[in-house]
């Protein structure tokens, strides 16, 4: 039998008779058993390959071959081939050390990352030889018959053939929050136009409403499809397949047809360079790790020539003194505890972020956060909560009752409703004229209310009522929207939560009714009973309830002895079947003018993002019997005449409201320079209004410049048919996208690119994948597909997205950080090369150079002396200005030019400080001195040596302890380190803040005490011996050392030399006014220490058990009473 191939059109635009042809299935048998194996044969698994953990050997590797710690063998080679084995002990130990602790912590990450990977065996139902079998999701083939029902997982992309009330989540998919209703027929129009669409490329995937795709839930109903693509030939698996897909970077083509007779020339050098970049880490990796790869190999290089330098002086006579000598030079350029005070630095920081339920699965995406300039995020369930909420309820006789300050969407008693009303339907479709609204401060400010025309005001609320009145009109809203309901909404006093099962809309009119204690639950225990119930039906779009009501119950819509049939649907199909609006004194006949007037109002709500629902009722006349019907037909005109004549109740505006946290985050990523984008799968109005609400884009797009806010907000489908060239001549790029395909994102991620960003993306689905791997910085929300935690470097376990830009201020703090240990290091390492260098001029009688310090005195240094305190600056908490500061070039990396000019300001004084101290000594004291064979070991001669060195070496590690606390601030003076500090001596208060360092530096000083005096380990192994007097002038110029160093800091602040750029924020920052007393919190609380808080926080709204509501349906008080 021939496989089956795919039809040349796509399934969707098929019918399903034409789709079962191609497929060479039956629709009412299925497959058949021999079809099967054939097609098992030929198709792989139905799985999604989304890579595993990461083996420990390739982690080992990367750690191994690190750019510093290469340097650090050779020397060490070095030192062990001239017998110097204490020495190259020692850098063994070194090496051990940088090498342990990164491929440690890197494989806890790893391991932490299995532990977050899903592990299921899901199945579905087929149907095979014309029965129905439950086969595990791996045995699916292309052709089979899957039954689905509610709470499935969609085993593989479907085309869908039978659907009773269907409807599947593709948020993660497709980024739309509201399920998708699904239909049998291949009627699909292209979005916007009434044009039948006729290819692939008319219409995205989110709008392919008669597929069913892998991966998906079945919310509701039931359905029948044809598999149409498996594992990763599916929609999901072709993202996932993108995310690990290898992209060739430009101008490495070797095809002569294309590019020409030079392109295997140009194309394979460029090859080679980015495979011996790859291996020496000078091409992959952070900018941070390719800086540092750099320096190291600059300081080989440097070393080599140092090297040279020595020999050459020494008349290139290799004995093991010259060698030694060459040797000591290149170990003091190297700043060996680099790698391991960065590591550990990391170590510390992930260990507080993971605190704050954040994972870093690889180390240099912490150090990356620092420079992010662009946050690419989705909508749904990271700037959004991810559930709905009724947002506005709006009741005939002009009256709305708005939710506001509910910060948690199942929670009834959180937040507050209030009362307006409207005197004016707004005008949603006219056109604004942005130029003659714009004024002189438009730039910054958006156009004041009072300038704006009047069919521009969103509502006339001439007074806002917190205490809201339970009218007849509203108590009638609420009784249809709790009863013509299918959701469950109850508080578990066990879990100390509110509780919620059903569809998210009906969640949301169920939690708005449970605000004013007019749950269902609660009003069938006061003796509504449900006589019928007619489901929702997608190609009618609306359902409806039969109750018959207590004899208690009181209001304009009871009727003795007759039941009530309740509905709520799609309001244009519902307004038709509409005869009157409205309740008692107020009910109106509805005519034309009344239709346009109720339309108008439900564009209003929908241009707020909101999904618009309509709420109506009707008196059935006589109490309902409920029959069985004998044909479909006869049941369509049951349910045709119990919902007609209907009387519209009102219209529920029900949207995915942004996470409490969110605008603040914004607004504080925008003072970083930090902009936010959303790139969203949902409808445009929708991204539109949520982009508004939480300060991505202004509320009023003319405080914009006329051409940036033209292309501010987009369609996926105008931003996709622009040209690489016509996207870089956008002044900016959008800042809002909706309906966005995976492509559309990576197409985001590289203009950003091209524009020099250094960009983050955000986000949880599986549409996401492919710009989490692309993206500089992959951020994926722990509740997320496994797919996009697999293609993310950073997992967010709390999905907040204010732990976002916690994580780049942790980042940001970790950056200055790094910056200051840097300098400290360097700074240590000019010193002494300095100082070495300097020491060739110091010959003894055999016209060998004689070392101002020894190798050994050197090693100590910069591992025992200056790498604790370089750990104590890596605890350094935030400085109060880290977020007001724009991101860090990523060019320039850590070594800014201030950090450059600093290393060699202070490196020279050092080593001025030492050599004098070495002079003084030597030639001040022993009248030049030198003796011979003083670098080997002690003989009675070397006395002037011995104690120089000690002398050198006591002064040359406390300046360089000292330093440490000068470099807390690289512009700030020591001894005031606060500015906001109101002390007039606030020293010890300063440095004692951060204990590690405070104890590091005192430990380091008092250390050098035993090292200079313990007998056979001063002379033998650091070549120096006990000093007496030379102890005050070690002192002294430590004194000195210290007031150059603020000099030149007073210098840098006097004459603003080497300051920081400012912000830019652009035409409007983002997030909205930092005046905003509710941003202005936010931003308070947005630091490390802050994680747990804002967990806490959630913890709060989640399971405080408020007091009761205060309105109350009088049908609720009795039950109520009894509940309490």
């Amino acid at each position: 039998m021939a496989e089956p191939s795919m039809p040349e059109k796509h399934p969707f635009l098929l019918t399903a008779i034409e789709v079962e042809v191609a497929f060479e299935t039956s629709l009412d048998k299925g497959l058949t058993t021999r079809q099967v194996a054939n097609l098992q044969s030929t198709h792989p698994p139905n799985e999604l390959d989304v890579g595993g953990s990461v083996p420990w050997y390739r982690l080992f590797a990367k750690q191994l071959f690190n750019a510093m710690i290469l340097v650090l063998l050779s020397a060490m080679g070095l030192s062990f081939g001239i017998k110097d084995y204490i020495e190259g002990g020692v850098l063994v130990a070194v090496i051990c050390l940088n090498v342990g602790i990164g491929f440690w912590q890197e494989f806890r990450a790893e391991k932490r990352m299995d532990a977050l990977r899903a592990i299921s065996s899901p199945s579905a139902m087929v149907l095979r030889d014309g029965n129905t079998k439950v086969i595990p999701n791996p045995e699916v083939v292309p052709g089979d018959i899957v039954l689905l029902k509610m709470g499935d997982t969609v085993p593989a992309d479907m085309r869908i053939i039978e659907a009773m009330n269907l409807a599947c989540e593709e948020g993660q998919l497709t980024g739309e929050s509201i399920p998708v209703e699904k239909q049998t027929t291949n009627e699909i129009t292209v979005p916007g136009t009434a044009q039948p669409a006729e290819s692939e490329q008319d219409i995205g995937i989110g709008d392919r409403i008669n597929m069913a795709y892998a991966t998906t839930v079945v919310t509701k109903g039931r359905g029948k499809g044809i598999v149409v693509a498996t594992g990763m030939q599916t929609e999901v698996g072709k993202i996932a397949a993108s995310t690990s897909k290898k992209q060739r970077q430009p101008g490495r083509s070797m095809n002569v047809t294309k590019y020409g007779m030079r392109a295997p020339v140009v194309g394979g050098a460029k090859r080679i360079y980015d495979t011996v970049g790859k291996f020496l880490g000078l091409t992959v990796g952070t900018p941070l790790q390719r800086k540092l790869s750099k320096l190291a190999y600059i300081l080989f290089f440097c070393a080599l020539g140092l090297a040279l330098v020595v020999f050459g002086v020494n008349k290139f006579d290799m004995t093991n003194q010259v060698i030694i000598y060459a040797t000591s030079l290149g170990i003091a350029i190297i700043p060996e505890s680099l790698v391991a005070v960065l590591t550990i630095t990391m170590v510390v920081a992930v260990t507080v972020m993971r605190k704050g339920n954040v994972v870093v699965r690889d180390l240099s995406a912490l150090e990356a956060l620092g420079g992010v300039t662009n946050i690419c995020s989705d909508k749904t369930g990271t700037l959004t909560e991810g559930a709905m909420i009724v947002r506005q309820a709006w009741v005939p006789g002009k009256h709305v009752y708005t939710v506001r300050d509910s910060h948690n969407p199942n929670n009834p008693n959180k937040g507050r409703v209030t009362y307006s009303s409207v005197s004016q339907v707004p005008e949603t479709d006219a056109k604004r004229d942005y130029d003659s609204e714009r004024t002189a401060a438009a730039v910054k400010f958006d156009v004041p209310d009072e300038k704006l025309p009047v069919i521009f005001e969103e509502m006339v609320e001439p007074e806002v009522q917190n205490g809201v009145e339970l009218t007849d009109a509203l108590r009638a809203f609420l009784l249809s929207s709790a009863l013509c309901n299918l959701a469950t909404v109850r508080y578990d006093a066990d879990e100390e939560r509110w509780q919620t099962i059903g569809e998210p809309t009906e969640i949301a009119l169920q939690v708005f009714a449970y605000r004013f204690s007019c749950g269902k639950k609660s009003l069938e225990a006061q003796g509504w009973k449900q006589v019928a119930e007619f489901p929702f039906d997608s190609s009618i779009k609306r359902m409806s309830v039969i109750y018959d009501a207590p004899d208690s119950a009181t209001g304009s819509i009871i009727e003795p002895n007759s039941s009530i049939v309740f509905v709520k649907g799609s309001v244009e199909r519902v307004l038709n079947l509409c005869e009157y609006m409205g309740t008692g004194d107020e009910q109106v006949v509805v005519t034309e003018e009344v239709k346009e007037q109720v339309l108008k109002q439900m564009q209003h709500l929908a241009s707020q993002g909101q999904r618009v629902l309509a709420i109506a009722y009707k008196p059935y006349g006589e109490r309902y019997h409920p029959h069985q019907a004998t044909s479909p037909e006869e049941e369509a005109a049951v349910r045709a005449n119990v919902e007609s004549g209907l009387t519209l109740l009102g219209l529920a505006g029900i949207y995915d409201p942004p996470r409490r946290e969110t605008k603040g985050a914004i607004s504080e990523a925008s003072q970083a320079g930090i902009k936010i984008h959303m790139l969203t799968g949902d409808h445009p109005e929708t991204a539109k209004a949520i982009a508004k609400e939480v300060g991505i884009i202004p509320k009023n797009l003319g405080v914009l410049p006329d051409h940036v806010a033209r292309s501010i907000v987009q369609k996926a489908t105008d931003f996709d048919k622009m040209t690489d060239a016509e996207i870089d001549a956008l002044p900016e790029l959008p800042l809002v996208i909706a309906r966005c395909a995976p492509d559309t994102k990576t197409r985001m991620i590289e203009a950003l690119r091209r524009r020099g960003a250094f960009m983050a993306m955000t986000g949880d689905g599986v549409n996401d994948a492919p710009s989490l791997s692309r993206a500089d910085v992959g951020i994926a929300m722990g509740s997320g597909s496994d797919v996009a935690k697999s293609a993310a470097k950073i997992v967010l376990t709390d999905d907040k997205f204010n732990s976002i830009v916690s994580a780049i201020r942790e980042g940001r703090r970790m950056f200055d950080n790094i910056q200051k240990f840097v300098l400290h290091l360097l700074t240590s390492n000019v010193g002494e090369v300095i100082l070495l260098v300097a020491g060739l001029g110091f010959t003894d009688s055999s016209g060998t150079s004689v070392f101002p310090i020894s190798p050994l005195q050197v090693i100590w240094i910069n591992m025992a002396t200056s790498s604790f305190p370089a750990f104590g600056l890596g605890r350094e908490p935030a400085a109060q200005d880290v977020m007001r500061k724009p991101p860090h070039d990523k060019k320039r990396g850590v070594f800014t030019k201030q950090v450059v000019v600093d290393m060699m300001v202070y490196g020279i004084m050092m080593g001025i400080c030492t050599m004098v101290t070495f002079c003084v000594i030597v030639y001040g004291a022993y009248g030049g001195e030198l003796g011979h064979g003083c670098n080997e070991g002690y003989n009675p001669s070397c006395d002037a040596v011995f104690k120089a060195r000690a002398a050198t070496f006591a002064e040359l590690t406390w300046l360089i302890l000292i330093s440490a606390w000068e470099f807390k601030s690289l512009r700030r003076s020591m001894f005031h380190l606060n500015p906001e500090s109101t002390g007039r001596f606030d020293f010890f208060k300063d440095i004692y803040a951060n204990q590690f360092l405070f104890w590091s530096v005192i430990i380091g000083v008092l250390s050098v005490f035993p090292v200079v005096y313990i007998p056979y380990l001063n002379k033998d192994f650091f070549k120096h011996m006990g000093i007496t007097w030379e102890w005050a002038l070690a002192v002294g110029m430590v004194f000195v050392f210290v007031g150059g160093i603020e000099l030149w800091k007073f210098i840098k602040r006097r004459f603003h030399l080497l300051e920081d750029r400012p912000v830019n924020r652009g035409s409007w920052g983002q997030g909205g006014s930092a005046s905003d007393e509710e941003s202005s919190r936010v931003r308070r609380t947005m630091t490390m220490s802050s994680f747990k808080t804002w967990a806490s926080f959630g913890r709060k709204d989640s399971t405080e058990r408020s007091g009761q509501p205060e309105m109350v349906c009088p049908q609720a008080i009795a039950q109520q009473q009894q509940i309490v």
